[in-house]
């Protein structure tokens, strides 16, 4: 839905609304899949134990019939309602995570890294739903927005049929890959027992210092990719890059505090601040979307203005 709201296209609360549900229901066939193939594993770990399937409360039968009828219903809704870039992406979605994600966690840790694309494709998917594009071509070549302070003409005004471009949707793509590591290592680390238990090879089992060394890794690339690469790409103003300084250095230090120390109060530390660093930083690029002027938008800007002086015109004009 971010991804929508954040696209400089036209777009309508069906386009909204049909995205969401799509994207929902991809995402509960690739789950469902996903808890199908690990009901032996799930059924080791007190986390896991009480999922569905390993807790009988429901047939294997009768979820294999929910991911179908969910898998084929999200990427029909998608095409139909949108488009097929979009429909493909959410059914390239429930094969990478039901299929390479989980097949991986057994036998290697950089399952994690499938994982955080799969993670990172739905915002990819809102843009592509407004017909956004996001491969770079001859006619939709990429465009870079520079600071006004370095341009010709800071003053002149932005055309929103350049902001559609493929560097936009990488920039919500790369937030999305990287918010996934200090978000979902540190939660690995705390739970790494029950990993272990059932067999599962990930990098907090196999290596917990690297495991915080990544998450600290990524919670540093977060910076560039929203002080650089999200105003560079046109998504937003500058002025974001000011102002989401704020909630990077709070993940940061937080990724520092855990790759120093390692322990697990350091771990969830990290992983509650990465909860509200999502939701506050796409917050503060609805808030500094490029082209979008809140004066207007709230009735306080230039058509507010005119409106009024029309009123006034129209009450001194005198009656015929």
């Amino acid at each position: 839905m971010s991804g929508v709201a954040l696209s400089p296209l036209p777009t309508s609360v069906p386009t909204l609304l049909a995205t969401a549900i799509g994207t929902a229901l991809c995402s509960a066939s690739a789950n469902t899949l996903n808890q199908l193939q690990e009901v032996p594993f799930d059924a080791q770990m007190a986390r896991t134990r009480n999922r569905p399937f390993a807790a009988r409360a429901i047939t294997p039968l009768h979820g294999a019939g929910f991911a179908l009828a969910s898998g084929i219903a999200g990427p029909a809704i998608l095409w139909s309602m949108t488009n097929p870039t979009t429909a493909i992406l959410g059914a390239s979605n429930i094969i990478l995570y039901a299929g390479v994600y989980t097949w991986m966690k057994r036998k290697s840790y950089y399952n994690t890294w499938v994982g955080a694309v799969v993670g990172a494709i739905p915002p990819v998917m809102g843009w592509t739903a407004c017909g956004g594009q996001i491969i770079p071509s001859a006619s939709n070549p990429i465009q870079i927005f520079l600071p006004p302070f370095l341009t010709s003409l800071p003053s002149a005004p932005v055309d929103l049929a350049l902001v559609d471009n493929p560097l936009a949707p990488f920039a919500l793509f790369m937030l999305l890959f990287s918010w996934q590591f200090p978000h979902f290592n540190p939660l690995a680390y705390l739970v790494r027992g029950s990993y272990a238990q059932a067999g599962y090879s990930m990098l907090p089992v196999l290596d917990p210092r690297k495991n915080a060394l990544v998450s600290l890794r990524h919670a540093l690339l977060l910076v560039p990719i929203c002080t650089i690469l999200t105003p560079l790409s046109g998504l937003t103003t500058w002025w974001f890059a000011v102002t989401s300084l704020f909630p990077n250095v709070v993940a940061v230090r937080a990724a520092w505090a855990y790759w120093k120390r390692g322990g697990e109060k350091e771990a969830r530390a990290l992983f509650r601040h990465m909860l509200w660093y999502l939701p506050a930083v796409l917050g503060l690029m609805m808030i500094h979307k490029q082209g979008l002027d809140w004066s207007k938008w709230i009735g306080f800007g230039d058509e507010a203005e005119d409106e009024g002086a029309k009123t006034a015109q129209k009450v001194t004009e005198p009656s015929v």
